[in-house]
C-alpha cells in the first residue's frame, strides 16, 4: 500500500533526472542562487505542464461551479489545512497561535459543519499560516540555496523538508478507500489552481522574466512569513548566515500573490502551493485572494494555500 503511494514520488525524481540533464548552462548565474540553471529548466517544464493540463482544468471547473460552491471547497480545506498550521504553532512554542487555530478548527469543524462555513473567521480568530519549513526557520536553520521542484515548485533546500513532513501529517492521507483519498487530493490540487487563475495570469502579463519574478516573490514571501518583516532589498538571501538572509525585491503589490501562484502553477501553481498566500500585500482579481492582516503570518477571510503541496500520493500538507 504504501508502495503504491510513493510512486508519484518516483515519478517526480524519474522527471528530474530528465530536466536536469537536459538544463541549459546560464553563463552568468544570479549571486545567490547556484542552481539557476536547473532550476530555470524545472521552472520552464513546470510551466509548460500548468498551462496543458492544470490551468485548463481549473478553468473548466471555475464554468462547471458557481463561485459559492467553490468557496464551500475552498473552506473545507482550509479548515484541515488549519490542523497542521496548530501543529506546528505548538512545535515552534506559539502556544496562543496554536490555541486560536485548535479553537478554529474545533468551531469551524463542529458548527461549520466540517468546515463548510468559516465562522471562526467571524468570530475574531485570525487564521495563521504555518509549516514545517517556517519552524526549522523558528529554530534557524538556514533556508539554503533556491530550488524549484518538478511539478511541486518554488522551494529552498529546507522548505522542502515540508514535503516530507507532510507526507505523515495530511489527515487526507488516511482517508480509505484509497481511491476516496486520492479524489480528495484530486478536488483540492483542481480547486487551489482554481483559486490561483487570477494570480497566474497577472504573472504572466506583468513579468518579462517569470522565472526571477517567481524566485524573489517566494523569497521575500517566506522571509515574512518567517519573521513578521516585510521589508526587501533588492539581494537574494545569505544562505550560510539566516540572520542576514532576506527577501529578494518584487515589483508592485502583484509579488505576494504571485509567489503563491508560483507555488501553484504546476503545480508551479500553487500552491504554494501554490498559490496566494498571506503577504503583506492585496492582489485584485477574480481569484479570491487572502488579505494580511498583521505579522505573524495571520490572515482573515479565503485563504489559497500552495498547490505544490496536494499532489496525490505525496499528500503535501
Amino acid at each position: 500500500m504504501n508502495t503504491y503511494k510513493f510512486r508519484p514520488l518516483a515519478a517526480a525524481l524519474a522527471v528530474t533526472a530528465l530536466t536536469l540533464s537536459g538544463c541549459a548552462t546560464v553563463t552568468t548565474p544570479t549571486p545567490g542562487d547556484p542552481l539557476e540553471s536547473a532550476n530555470r529548466t524545472v521552472f520552464k517544464f513546470n510551466d509548460a505542464v500548468d498551462r496543458a493540463v492544470f490551468k485548463p482544468v481549473a478553468q473548466g471547473y471555475n464554468w462547471v461551479l458557481p463561485q459559492g460552491v467553490r468557496d464551500r471547497v475552498t473552506s473545507v480545506f482550509d479548515n484541515v489545512g488549519d490542523t497542521y498550521t496548530m501543529a506546528n504553532d505548538f512545535l515552534q512554542g506559539k502556544i496562543a497561535d496554536g490555541t486560536e487555530d485548535l479553537m478554529r478548527v474545533l468551531m469551524n469543524t463542529f458548527f461549520g459543519i466540517g468546515g463548510l462555513f468559516d465562522f471562526a473567521s467571524q468570530a475574531g480568530l485570525p487564521k495563521h499560516n504555518q509549516d514545517f519549513g517556517l519552524t526549522l526557520a523558528h529554530y534557524g536553520v538556514p533556508a539554503g540555496p533556491y530550488l524549484v521542484i518538478p511539478l511541486l515548485g518554488p522551494s529552498t533546500v529546507r522548505d522542502s523538508s515540508d514535503f516530507v513532513v507532510t507526507y505523515f501529517a495530511d489527515p487526507i492521507s488516511y482517508v480509505k478507500p484509497d481511491w476516496a483519498s486520492w479524489s480528495l487530493y484530486g478536488v483540492r490540487l483542481v480547486n487551489t489552481r482554481a483559486n490561483l487563475l487570477g494570480a497566474s495570469d497577472l504573472l504572466s502579463n506583468a513579468a518579462l522574466d517569470k522565472y526571477s519574478f517567481v524566485r524573489n516573490a517566494y523569497l521575500q514571501r517566506r522571509q515574512f512569513l518567517s519573521t513578521g518583516d516585510s521589508s526587501s532589498n533588492s539581494s537574494l538571501p545569505v544562505y550560510d548566515d539566516p540572520a542576514a538572509a532576506a527577501g529578494a525585491k518584487a515589483a508592485g503589490s502583484a509579488v505576494p500573490a504571485a509567489a503563491a501562484a508560483s507555488s501553484a502553477a504546476v503545480p508551479s501553481t500553487a500552491s504554494a502551493v501554490a498559490a496566494a498566500q498571506p503577504a503583506p500585500a492585496t492582489l485584485s482579481g477574480p481569484a479570491a485572494t487572502p488579505v494580511a492582516t498583521g505579522t505573524g503570518g495571520a490572515t482573515t477571510g479565503s485563504e489559497v494555500p500552495p498547490l505544490g503541496h496536494y499532489l496525490p500520493g505525496l499528500r503535501f500538507k
